[in-house]
Order: structure tokens, then C-alpha cells, then sequence
């Protein structure tokens, strides 16, 4: 659903004629958020612009027109990719179709980089101008990617403040406009009514569980984290589970897993940031929940695990000291971070407990997210990027 919200400064601004037609990528569910609110924010400069593309449900009630859903080609580490090889080559070869047949007078891509480069690439041959919203992590691995950057991308509008500087240097076009998370992370209800409205004791101990927002991310984590809360619970009897379940996600395939083991989890739909606000401690996906974590100030235990394939391909390449986009940005340890082997339940469970009972450890984390958050900008990154984008057509 298209937003109504224009101003009369707004509407001076609407063109005439032929209305223009901008395609949309975003390829996983952080994407296509902060793809919805960009369309949001570019009809609200002018109403009659089209979309279509490839996102999920943000980015349809946005009124993007969508030729394929995210959640068909969202994977996580570089091996899982070949379980989702077929539906992803499909929306290639639709899309690149698309811009040899329509010729859309511009193409927005958010993050998910080997596809929408190789996108841009067929995009730059016809012509049609590209703004990138979400720059790839050139500054973690393959940065030899600041090349085709420079090279098929005329815009750049990124969400980290190092990264403007890493793009001006290597001469690419590029505008710093704030983290896109800073406008939609808040609460809708205090802690106490969190508590009532999810039917979590109030004296109790809170313990959020994020297994991430892909299948094949929960496939992997849930079940040591739940193994993880037994432990918990017998060290802390007094502690209380509950889990905030991704628009991506279905609650019958997340309590299907959820009902093997012998935890009570509360698992909330639609409410992620009040769960994690009403949260003592999370065990957090590495992702960008682990930055929504921190934006709530909440202490966390950061959880990474691939194939081993993938995790050994990865370390040839990826050449940063974190996993963690929390301790990346604050450039070192502020949440603890256990990776592969170490992401077992007696040592996630370990993390968890450790933090519950150092009340001076969990202040002092507490006050280290309050910085980063400072770090990200203002709020309207959307706003900003719209501006930007706009200016382009």
C-alpha cells in the first residue's frame, strides 16, 4: 500500500507525463525493510513513480510490483548458495530480461552484492542508471569489488560511517546517510506491559532467543540454543525463554523445532523489537539483528555457524578481528562472540549465565551499545537516500 503521506511542497515536486519506472532488488528480509521504507519515502516525493523488483512483504506494501520473493533466494554462508542456485539464476534471467525489454529509467539495489552486481553489469550495458543502497562489506572481504563498484555504479548511498571513507578514496561516488535501523527500531509498550502482553513473568529472568531470519540459519542454530536453555535453566532456575519470530518465518516450522526439547519458548510474531526491549540477555544470529540488539541497548551473546566448507572458504578471504557487525563497528570485543565449534550449547549457555550474573559486566556492555548507537547518524536515512535516489531520474 502506497503511502499517502505528501506534503503540498511534496506534490510541486510530482512529475507529469510519463511516469517513471524504477526496479527494486533486495534479496533477504533486512533488505527488503529498509527497501519498503525507501519506496515509502520515494512516493512521498512523487507519487507516480513505479516500482517492481525481487523483496518480501516491506517492499510489497510499499506497492512494489514483485516478479520473485526474497525469501526464495536468501542464504547465508558461501556453500548453502547451491540449494537455492536454481531460483536465483530463474530471477537473474527474468530480470536481466526486464532491463533488455523495459529499460527502467533506474535500478535500486540493496546489499545482496554477487547477485545485484552481476545485475548492475547487464544494467550499465543498457544504460540504465544504478543507485546502491547498502554498500556490500568491501571492508571485510573481496575488496577488490571497490573496483566494479567505481566502474557500473553511479551512486552510492551507504550505512556505516567508515564506509564513505573507504568509497571516496578508491573515487567512487558515495554519501554517508545513516543507519536505516535508527528509524525503526523502538518499542511500542514498556517493559512491564511487554511482559503482560506476551505472558512473561514480571520478576523472572528474560532470555531472548534470535536464531535468525532464514530457514537454514534456524536449522542450524535453534536447536543449540535450545539445548543451551536447558542448561540455563538449571543453573538459573528463575529464567524465562522467549522468541520473536521473523516475518520470513512460519510459527509452525519454528515450533516444530521448538517442541523437541523440554523449554517453554514464547514465541512472539510481529513485535521483535518490544521481545528483545523486554529481554534481560539475547543469544543473537551474526546479522543484522545483532545490530537491532544493540540500537535497544540489550546485552547479547552473538552466535555464528556455516558448513564447514563455507567457514573455511570464508576464513581465506573474509579479514576482519569480529563477526559481529556490533564489535566490527565499535572496533573491538564490547558482546561476546562464539563461532563454529565454540557455538555449542554449553558454551553459549556459559556466555549467557556469565553475563546474567555479572550485574557490573552487563552495565558496562549496556553503556558501549549506547555509544555505537551514537556512531550511526541521525534518524531518516530513508529520507536521505530517497533524495538521492530521486535526484537520479
Amino acid at each position: 500500500m502506497r503511502s499517502e503521506m505528501c506534503t503540498n511542497e511534496d506534490r510541486q515536486n510530482i512529475t507529469s507525463g510519463h511516469s517513471k519506472r524504477i526496479m527494486i532488488v533486495a534479496g533477504e528480509a533486512s533488505g527488503d525493510l529498509h527497501g519498503g521504507n525507501l519506496v515509502k519515502a520515494m512516493h512521498r516525493i512523487d507519487q507516480t513513480l513505479q516500482f517492481y523488483g525481487v523483496g518480501g512483504i516491506n517492499l510489497k506494501e510499499a506497492g512494489v510490483d514483485l516478479v520473485a520473493d526474497s525469501a526464495d533466494m536468501a542464504v547465508v554462508g558461501l556453500t548453502e548458495v547451491f540449494s537455492k542456485l536454481g531460483a536465483i539464476r530463474r530471477v537473474m534471467g527474468a530480470l536481466k530480461a526486464s532491463i533488455k525489454a523495459v529499460r527502467p529509467d533506474l535500478l535500486i539495489l540493496i546489499d545482496y552484492p554477487d547477485f545485484n552486481l552481476s545485475l548492475a553489469r547487464t544494467a550499465k550495458k543498457r544504460g540504465v542508471k544504478i543507485f546502491y543502497y547498502i554498500s556490500p562489506q568491501v571492508w571485510a572481504w573481496r575488496k577488490g569489488r571497490i573496483g566494479t563498484i567505481k566502474k557500473i555504479i553511479d551512486k552510492m548511498a551507504v550505512i556505516l560511517p567508515f564506509e564513505a571513507r573507504i568509497y571516496h578514496e578508491a573515487g567512487v561516488d558515495a554519501t554517508f546517510v545513516g543507519h536505516p535501523l535508527l528509524d525503526v527500531v523502538r518499542t511500542k509498550y514498556t517493559r512491564q506491559e511487554a511482559l503482560n502482553r506476551f505472558g512473561l513473568r514480571e520478576g523472572a529472568t528474560t532470555v531472548g532467543i534470535l536464531p535468525g531470519s532464514r530457514q537454514s540459519e534456524v536449522v542450524s542454530l535453534l536447536p543449540d540454543m535450545l539445548k543451551a536453555a536447558e542448561i540455563i535453566m538449571k543453573k538459573l532456575p528463575d529464567v524465562q525463554f522467549v522468541l520473536p519470530l521473523a516475518d520470513t518465518l512460519d510459527i509452525k516450522f519454528m515450533s516444530h523445532i521448538t517442541e523437541q526439547y523440554p523449554v517453554t519458548v514464547k514465541i512472539i510474531s510481529s513485535e521483535i523489537y518490544d521481545v528483545i526491549g523486554c529481554a534481560d540477555v539475547v543469544m543473537v544470529a551474526s546479522g543484522t539483528a545483532t545490530l537491532e540488539t544493540a540500537l535497544m541497548e540489550t546485552p547479547m551473546v552473538i552466535i555464528y555457524k556455516v558448513s564447514a566448507l563455507s567457514y573455511y572458504v570464508g576464513k581465506m578471504f573474509i579479514h576482519v578481528d569480529h563477526i559481529g557487525l556490533v564489535n566490527i563497528i565499535a572496533g573491538k570485543t564490547v558482546v561476546p562472540e562464539l563461532i563454529q565449534g565454540e557455538a555449542n550449547p554449553e558454551k553459549i549457555a556459559a556466555e549467557v549465565v556469565g553475563l546474567l550474573t555479572n550485574r557490573a559486566r552487563m552495565d558496562h556492555i549496556r553503556s558501549e551499545l549506547s555509544k555505537i548507537k551514537e556512531t550511526l547518524g541521525s534518524p531518516g536515512a530513508a529520507e536521505r537516500a530517497a533524495h538521492l535516489a530521486y535526484d537520479m531520474l
